[in-house]
């Protein structure tokens, strides 16, 4: 089972891939010297596979090695950086607070 996490740049979104097909995606919107982390979506069927999670870290690698920071403003993905207190570094200082250790 081959993963790809790709930039779809006419979307803004992250997009997640298994065996080629499309099972997720992570939209963005542009936030000054962040990126706003918008809507974490997983297909039907591919549920509970951790895979919102995989979209999430991913994006926020992906973002981090531009030298820009996050703005979680989806829902899953602030949840997931609250479970995630490593990753804090990658979220823009106003927000930070919320999500370290």
């Amino acid at each position: 089972m081959a993963e790809e996490l790709t930039y779809d740049e006419a979307a803004r979104r992250h997009e997640l891939r298994i065996d080629g097909e499309l099972v997720g995606w992570l939209d963005e919107l542009p936030g000054g010297e962040s990126v706003i982390l918008a809507h974490t979506e997983v297909l039907e069927g591919h549920e509970g596979e951790g895979l919102g999670g995989k979209l999430v870290r991913g994006a926020i690698e992906a973002i981090a090695e531009q030298g820009k920071t996050v703005l979680p403003t989806c829902p899953f993905a602030a949840a997931y950086l609250s479970r995630h207190p490593e990753l804090a570094e990658h979220v823009d200082p106003s927000m930070r607070a919320r999500f370290s250790a």
